[in-house]
Order: structure tokens, then C-alpha cells, then sequence
């Protein structure tokens, strides 16, 4: 399929993360681009005031799309749209072109130099970490976030003139697959999405499959904590990274200064018959915990590989001011709060140990927000062990996303494996009151659901007394 004969683009579900960079970009080339989503967000208002058109009802298909010749009109839509839906129907009886998200990704990046942010855990702020390391070392690239960078206050980086693009390799629906770079990067793999997956193995030999699309004379970067024996050709450049053991690139030296994380990295670049070691002392990451510096570790490592020089990377990293939703703080004066995206135990334990480890004397109260009825009940356990680090825990009702209920699956039954004597269920229209009445001394939201939608008003109340 040659994506360049298309004058027109039809997204179902344009207002998810990765969709909707997919849509800017298209929309940055000048061709027309409009879509459906279910619910009006900040992220469609921002689509909509950049020219966009979209609507938000589900049964509705927009006489303009319907008139239009369907060889001139390409349909995408997310794994996050069910595939009964009427418009997903409507568009492949008629047997117009349809493609899923990375299908479409695939087509952009196969001319491509392609960098593939990976893993479980730290796709988004790896990918972006990276974005903003070769901008800022005048290495144009193009880059589909699945984040909103707080330094480029969008998801999408758009190349000026360079063969370059960074995307997030989505290990969801095994949609990675679709992608043959010519570098990987490999964060993290966890038992997850076991809806799509059957187990454990089978995460892992999917990751190995992935590995097998790396574009002869490719790199692959992988955290040592990974334990997993990729086979890769010959001319394969095979490295680890991490901040724990020794690896080819290791960060040491971890320490908290005024609420940054500081630390030293030792990298490598290898090239035919030659080896150069780098030493970078002292970098300042905005960003707490050992997972954020080994998200910076990994972008360090590929961007000095791509040219980038080793007292320009520090800059960089120093001038990253993170992404939204990604342990982002929202007040930090007499009372403390910050979001996180964390929906994975994982992920919730990573950033309750961050929290913990820069406010050790103080009181945190972690608000959860489950996501999916599977991951809550694949992972009760795990969630409990998690969320106990907390002093004190107010559980949401499960966010269903995509899914249909499962009977017996539900906060309650998540709440007895909490084992804090502080803990309960609170519903939404409680939420804002119950944190105001008393304000807790730090609050952390965490959750991939709809909890950001109380950013803004705990915001406001906790930075009343922020002085």
C-alpha cells in the first residue's frame, strides 16, 4: 500500500496518544485529516484547534467521509476500538482501506533510519528523553511520542529535513511486529496484557520475534536486568545498559540533590575496530528513581551512537523537563502532590520508591485508579505487594477501557491484599473532597483510566498553600 496516494485520513479513536501524533503528523503534510472519539478530551481540543475535525458520536459516520472516493481515503483505527463497532463495520464491509495504528506505522518508518523505544515499562519517557537529546544536539529526527513532552508540549517531533524517527514499539495486540528498525531499544519485559499474551514465555519469545526485524547492521540495546538471549545476525551490535550491575553502559553514583536525581554514566560507542569509553559525572535528571535514570541511560547510549557529542547529551538530559503524566508534579511546597501514568505493579511499586526515597519523613497517601478488569485480577497479588508501600491507600472503582465487567473482579477484592491498615474505596464524586478534608501531606495519583481528570482540581487546591 503506498500511503503517499491518500489525500484524505479517517481516525477511529483519534483522541488516544499514539493516534492522535499520527494525526498531526498527516495534518503537518497538509492533507485532510478528521476522526471519531468516544468522549471529548484536552488532547481533542488541542487536535480540533489545530484544524482537525472531529466528532464524538459512535454511530454517526459523517456524510463527507461517506461521499468520499474510498481510493482516496485511508481508515485507521486503535487495537482500543472494539472490533464490533459500527464504524470499523461500516468502512471494511464496503471494503475500503482500513489499517490498524501500527500498520500505519510501519508504512511510514520502512524508508526510514528507525529507532524503537520498546518494553513493558519506559517506552514514553525513554522515547522522549531521546527526542529531546538529539534536538538538542541538532540531530533532526522525527518522533511519534506516547507521551506529551513537557519541552515540545506535544507528542510529535517533527523532522526538518532527516531521515530519522523515533517511534514507541507497542508490545500490545503484538503490534511491534509490524516494525523493522534499525535500532531497539528494549526497557523492560513484565507479565502483561495477558489478554493478548498466554503467559510469561510468550511475552518473551514475542520479543524475541521483534528482535528478528532489526534492519542488517543494526543495534540492539537491552537492560541487563532483562535475562533473555536474543538471536540477532552476525553484524548485529548487541549491548546492555543498567544502573544496578555492570553492563556494557552503567550509570553509578545514584544520589537526590534538591529533588533531582544525580548520577554518573560510563557508555560506549563501538565502531569497526574501535571502542570509545565515555565518563559523564554529575548529570542532573529532573525525573526521580533508578528506572528514570536508566530510561536516561539508554537514551544516552543511542544518541552518542547516532553522533551526538557526550557534553552536548549532558546538557541535554539536564534541560529535559519530563512528560505529562510521567511523575509529574503538580505542587511541591507545604503539601506535595504528583501524577503518575503507573497502572502495572511494577510501574506503581517503581514509583511509590521514588516517593518514598525523596519524602522519607513524610506521610504518602497513594490514590489508584485500576485499569482493566483482567490486569486487576491477573495481578491482585502483585498490586497489593505494590500499593503497601504506601502509608495510606483510597482505591477507585476499576476503569474498564476496553473490556467488559468479570464477575467476582472489583476493588473490594483488590483492597484485602493491601496490607496498610490505612485503605479504602472512595468513589469519584468523593475524591475531592476527602483529599481537601484534611489535604494530605503527599498525594500521588496513579492510574491509565480517567484519574487525570482530577489533576486539575487537586492542583488548585494544593497549591493554595504551595507558599
Amino acid at each position: 500500500m503506498n500511503i503517499k496516494l491518500f489525500e484524505k485520513l479517517y481516525f477511529i479513536g483519534i483522541g488516544g496518544i499514539g493516534m492522535s501524533a499520527l494525526a498531526r503528523y498527516f495534518n503537518s503534510k497538509g492533507l485532510e485529516v478528521c476522526g471519531y472519539d468516544k468522549t471529548p478530551s484536552e488532547l481533542t481540543d488541542e487536535l480540533q484547534k489545530e484544524g482537525i475535525d472531529i466528532h464524538f458520536d459512535v454511530n454517526h459516520i459523517p456524510e463527507n467521509i461517506k461521499s468520499t472516493n474510498p481510493h482516496s481515503l485511508l481508515v485507521v483505527y486503535t487495537p482500543a476500538v472494539s472490533l464490533e463497532s459500527y464504524q470499523l463495520h461500516y468502512f471494511k464491509s464496503k471494503k475500503w482501506n482500513v489499517l490498524k495504528r501500527a500498520e500505519l506505522l510501519g508504512h511510514l518508518t520502512q524508508d526510514a533510519y528507525t529507532i524503537a523505544v520498546s518494553g513493558t515499562h519506559g517506552k514514553t519517557t525513554t522515547s522522549c528523553i531521546l527526542a529531546h537529546i538529539l534536538q538538542s544536539c541538532n540531530i533532526d529526527c522525527t518522533a511519534f511520542l506516547g507521551g506529551i513532552s513537557t519541552n515540545l508540549n506535544s507528542n510529535l517531533l517533527l523532522s526538518k529535513k532527516g531521515n530519522i524517527v523515533v517511534v514507541e514499539a507497542d508490545e500490545y495486540d503484538k503490534s511491534f511486529l509490524k516494525l523493522n528498525p534499525d535500532i531497539i531499544i528494549i526497557t523492560s519485559i513484565d507479565e502483561d496484557h495477558l489478554d493478548v499474551y498466554q503467559n510469561e514465555d510468550d511475552i518473551k519469545n514475542t520479543f524475541k520475534t521483534f528482535v528478528k526485524n532489526l534492519k542488517p547492521e543494526g543495534m540492539l540495546l537491552v537492560n541487563k536486568a532483562i535475562d533473555l538471549d536474543f538471536k540477532t545476525t552476525d553484524d548485529v551490535l548487541k549491548l546492555t545498559y543498567s544502573s544496578s550491575v555492570k553492563s556494557d553502559n552503567y550509570a553509578t553514583n545514584l544520589r537526590l540533590e534538591n529533588a533531582r536525581q544525580i548520577f554518573d554514566a560510563q557508555f560506549v560507542d563501538i565502531l569497526p575496530g574501535q571502542v570509545y569509553e565515555h565518563r559523564l559525572k554529575d548529570i542532573a535528571l529532573e525525573m526521580p528513581g533508578k528506572h528514570n535514570v536508566e530510561n536516561a541511560l539508554a537514551a544516552i547510549v543511542v544518541a552518542s551512537y547516532l553522533g551526538a557529542k557526550p557534553a552536548d547529551i549532558k546538557l541535554a538530559v539536564e534541560s529535559f523537563t519530563g512528560v505529562k503524566r510521567r511523575y509529574e508534579f503538580h505542587a511541591n511546597g507545604k503539601y506535595v502532590y504528583i501524577d503518575d501514568y503507573a497502572h502495572h505493579p511494577e510501574e506503581v511499586k517503581a514509583t511509590l520508591q521514588a516517593t518514598k526515597q525523596l519524602f522519607p519523613n513524610k506521610k504518602i497517601t497513594a490514590v489508584f485508579q485500576p485499569h482493566l478488569f483482567s490486569r486487576t485480577r491477573d495481578f491482585a497479588d502483585e498490586f497489593g505487594e505494590s500499593l503497601s508501600l504506601a502509608d495510606e491507600v483510597l482505591l477507585l472503582e476499576i476503569y474498564p477501557a476496553r473490556e467488559l465487567p468479570i464477575e467476582g473482579v472489583n476493588s473490594e477484592m483488590l483492597l484485602e491484599k493491601i496490607s496498610k491498615s490505612e485503605k479504602n474505596i472512595i468513589a469519584k464524586d468523593l475524591l475531592v473532597d476527602e483529599l481537601t478534608h484534611p489535604k494530605r501531606e503527599v498525594l500521588l495519583t496513579m492510574g491509565a483510566g480517567d484519574i487525570d481528570r482530577f489533576i486539575e482540581p487537586l492542583t488548585q487546591c494544593y497549591r493554595d498553600e504551595v507558599d
